[in-house]
Order: C-alpha cells, then sequence, then structure tokens
C-alpha cells in the first residue's frame, strides 16, 4: 500500500514541482521590472567570491574519486546482474556519449578560448610560443578529465543502483546508498526537483550559446542579421526539431542524430586538419597532452596560480558549473546506455575515448586559429575580443571552401543542439515520471518547448552574461548532492562486497 502510494506521490509531485518553479521564473524574467543583467553580474561576483574555492577543490575530489574507484576491486562490478552484456556496441555507445556530454560548447570555444588565452596569457608575454602552449593546456584542463568525472559520478551511481539495487532511475536513487529506502519523501523530492533545474539551466546554457554563434554564423557570411529576434527564431525553429526527435525515442531519434552528428562533426574536423598545419597540430597535439598531464595535479590544486578571481570567474568557475548542471542529464543518459558494462569499462571508457576526441577538436580548431594568428593572416583575436561567437567563422574564413565550411559548421552546430536538447528532454521526462524509462510524449514534448523557452528569457534578460549566472548558480546546491553520491556509491560497494563474502 505504501509503496503504491509513494509511486502516485512521485508519479506527480516531482512534475508539478519542477514546472512551477520554471513557471515562476519565466514570469518573472518576464515581467520584472529590474534590469536582470544587473543582478546576474552580483550574483557571478557573490559566488567567486566566496564559492570558487568549493567548486575547484570539489571537481578535484571527484576526478580522484572515479579514478580510485576503477582501479579498486570495485572496478570489476557489473552494472547490471553478472552475466549481463552491453546493449550498445562500442562505436555507437562512445558517439552517444560525445554527442551529449560536449556538444555545443566544444564548437563555441575550441576557436575563441585558446585565442583568447593566447592574447591574454597568465604566465607569459602575449602571442608567443610560450604563450600558445599555455593557452592550449589551459583549454584542455577545462575540456579534459574533470568535466567527464563529474557525468560519471552521476552515471555511475545510477546505473549501479538501478540496475544492480533495483531502483528507480532517477537522482535521488544515487543516495540509496546512505538512506535505503528513506530517500523516498521530501528529501528525495527535493533532490530530483534540484536536478531538474540544474539540467534545465545548463541546457537552456547550451541552447542560448547555439542561437547566438549560429546567429553569428549567418550574420559573418551576410544571410542575417545577428540580432536578438535571430536567436529566438533560431532557438524556435530548432527545439521544434529536437521535440520531433525526443518523440521518437532514444533508439530511432537520439541514437541515429547522434551517429549523423558525430559523421559531420569528424568531416569537418578532417576538413580543417587537412586545409591546416597538419603536420604542427599532430604534434601539437601530442605535446599539449603531454604538458596537461604532465601539470594536471598543479592546475586542479593550485587554483591559486590560475589568474585573479574575476579569470577564475570567466573561465574555471563557469566551467566546472556548466559541467555540473549538465551532470543530471549527461550522468542519467550515460546510465541509460550503459546497462551490462562494468565500473571499470565505465570510467575507462567515458574518461579516455571523449577526451581523446575533444582534445583532438581542440587542437585542429584552436591550433590552426593559433596558427592562423601568429603568421598574422586574420585578426582573430579581435573577432575574439570583439564579438567572440564570429571566432570560429573567422578561422574558417582563412581556409578554402570558406563559405561551404561555414554552413557546414552552422549544421554541426544545429545537430548538436538537437541531440544535446533530445537528450537532456528525455533524462528530464525520466526524472519528473518517477524514474519511468518509457515516458509520455506529452511529457517529452513539454519539456523540451520548456527548455528553449528558458534559452529565450536567458537570452532576453541578460544575454551571455545572464546563460553564464544561471549554471553557476544552480549549480552550487547539486555540487554538494554530488559529494553525497559519492559518499553512496562508496559506501554500497562496499556493503555489497561485505555481504558477498559472508554468503561465501
Amino acid at each position: 500500500m505504501r509503496e503504491a502510494h509513494l509511486k502516485r506521490f512521485f508519479d506527480t509531485a516531482t512534475f508539478n514541482a519542477s514546472a512551477l518553479l520554471i513557471f515562476v521564473f519565466v514570469v518573472l524574467g518576464l515581467q520584472s521590472r529590474i534590469p536582470l543583467g544587473s543582478i546576474f553580474i552580483t550574483l557571478q561576483d557573490l559566488i567567486a567570491s566566496w564559492f570558487s574555492s568549493f567548486y575547484l577543490l570539489s571537481v578535484s575530489f571527484f576526478l580522484l574519486f572515479v579514478i580510485w574507484l576503477s582501479l579498486s576491486r570495485y572496478g570489476s562490478v557489473k552494472l547490471g546482474s553478472d552475466r549481463e552484456e552491453p546493449r550498445y556496441s562500442w562505436p555507437t555507445w562512445f558517439s552517444m556519449l560525445f554527442s551529449a556530454g560536449m556538444g555545443i560548447g566544444l564548437l563555441f570555444y575550441s576557436v575563441a578560448e585558446p585565442v583568447a588565452h593566447y592574447a591574454h596569457p597568465l604566465a607569459s608575454g602575449p602571442q608567443t610560443a610560450t604563450s600558445a602552449r599555455e593557452a592550449m593546456k589551459i583549454t584542455f584542463f577545462h575540456w579534459g578529465l574533470h568535466a567527464w568525472s563529474i557525468y560519471l559520478v552521476v552515471g555511475l551511481a545510477l546505473a549501479y543502483f538501478s540496475y544492480r539495487q533495483d531502483q528507480k532511475l532517477t537522482l535521488r536513487s544515487a543516495l540509496f546508498g546512505l538512506r535505503g529506502k528513506k530517500i523516498n519523501n521530501s528529501l528525495g523530492l527535493c533532490v530530483d526537483v534540484l536536478a531538474v533545474f540544474a539540467t534545465l539551466f545548463g541546457m537552456a546554457t547550451s541552447l542560448g550559446l547555439g542561437a547566438i554563434q549560429i546567429g553569428a554564423g549567418l550574420d559573418f557570411l551576410g544571410l542575417a542579421e545577428s540580432s536578438r529576434y535571430c536567436q529566438v527564431t533560431l532557438i524556435v525553429a530548432i527545439t521544434f526539431v529536437a521535440t520531433i526527435s525526443v518523440v521518437t525515442g532514444i533508439d530511432r531519434g537520439i541514437r541515429r542524430l547522434s551517429e549523423v552528428n558525430v559523421i559531420l562533426g569528424l568531416l569537418l574536423l578532417a576538413f580543417v586538419l587537412i586545409n591546416g598545419p597538419t603536420s604542427k597540430l599532430l604534434t601539437g597535439l601530442l605535446a599539449d597532452s603531454s604538458s596537461y598531464l604532465s601539470d594536471l595535479s598543479l592546475l586542479s590544486f593550485g587554483p591559486d596560480g590560475l589568474g585573479s578571481t574575476q579569470w577564475k570567474k570567466d573561465w574555471t568557475l563557469f566551467y566546472w558549473s556548466w559541467w555540473i548542471t549538465w551532470s543530471p542529464f549527461v550522468g542519467l543518459f550515460i546510465a541509460r546506455i550503459s546497462r551490462g558494462r562494468t565500473v571499470r569499462e565505465l570510467v575507462a571508457g567515458v574518461l579516455l575515448v571523449p577526451t581523446a576526441l575533444t582534445f583532438l577538436w581542440l587542437s585542429v580548431f584552436g591550433g590552426t586559429a593559433l596558427e592562423i594568428e601568429a603568421t598574422g593572416k586574420a585578426g582573430i583575436i579581435a573577432a575574439v575580443e570583439e564579438n567572440l561567437p564570429t571566432a570560429l567563422f573567422t578561422m574558417l574564413a582563412n581556409l578554402p571552401l570558406a563559405e561551404l565550411t561555414s554552413l557546414a559548421a552552422m549544421v554541426v552546430i544545429a545537430t548538436f543542439f538537437i541531440t544535446s536538447s533530445d537528450s537532456a528532454s528525455l533524462v528530464i521526462d525520466i526524472i519528473t515520471s518517477n524514474g519511468d524509462p518509457d515516458p509520455s510524449i506529452g511529457k517529452r514534448m513539454f519539456w523540451a518547448i520548456t527548455e528553449g523557452i528558458v534559452a529565450i528569457v536567458l537570452l532576453l534578460t541578460g544575454g551571455l552574461i545572464a546563460l553564464q549566472t544561471a549554471v553557476i548558480t544552480t549549480a552550487l546546491p547539486f555540487c554538494a548532492v554530488l559529494l553525497l553520491i559519492c559518499f553512496s556509491l562508496w559506501r554500497a560497494l562496499r556493503r555489497e562486497r561485505s555481504e558477498r563474502k559472508t554468503e561465501n
């Protein structure tokens, strides 16, 4: 009787509470007479001043935790029954991981970030070979192992508790190792609602960045003016396509789009690699990866050496917050597609392969931009400082078939937009449907549309600053939840091992 009551409660309460909170935000955002841009700036400053160390140390802990877990005696634990085999092949699994985990942001920042660090380095003179190496190392730091370790914390916990402990595939289940069935109460409801809120705002940030960059590309090519109207129109149009995709489900919609998305992205990558300074890019990839790994501990635990408070707020703090807000949806999505794999397989696969592909992408696009800038052929630095979203297109303009590749880049951004949006919508649907892996079509459509609405509100009320502040603010409470999830997973794994020893 109690189980039936709990099911009815969570079937409706999570959806209603999440939808109500987001509705209130949308109404306040559109009706408020207070300039929200100034509020966003104030929030950013407060969080950067008081909680930057908490973010930085927590994310470093997550990386150490998942590596230790994979190397420990718990690495061989199967995320499912002991004889269960994975549902998806390695190539399909990796393509879905990469599309969901990075997406739009990688296209937005792959040129802009290295060039920004090259122009304004932390520990060397600007626009030198040394500052170029430093720029790539810091960019790798922001997009590498730390990001994927955050996703892994959620993915491992949900896969373990859902497939091995028979819990619902929803965020409160990740705390089962701490509270047992007591997670099915108001505390569990708060965790699920917080996960929905974090996911929605993290996704809205990505959608906003995607719209800004596609609009900048259209403007750069003289096809349309990059205005708020254009950006809103793009969000509406691509959200419509994403809604159709999410309705078709993970096997027909998300899976196929992810595969197409990765193929298109790799074709664009190959084009830039072939037409750029190929040998320098490949040599730089090895040198920059080595530099990143050798300085990983210094980067992770010596954050005071990484610039001023303002620099951290603009870069590291923003990235860590962004990955944290993405962790409920990417983590649950990882769990959803990883049943049958071991803890060690999941950690190795998620940490190494997507990170390696990310580094290759950053080296090709960022390295090409740095080489072009170093030879004085283009004003990419000026593009970054004056209109950051145009940086990618300024770089492509210096390669053959510039108009074609710029259009192709916008298509890749749009497909990343769609795959990220429909993956996030499906995950929010699952959370707000009490872990139902096949939620109703109506709910899928509702959340896909809501993501677009929140992105539009953020763009209209504060632009890029609003997008950044949204993720930094919503990530703060969920970072604390992630620390509890680590403890919950460790405690449950230890308990299972102890029980198996007793049985034997």
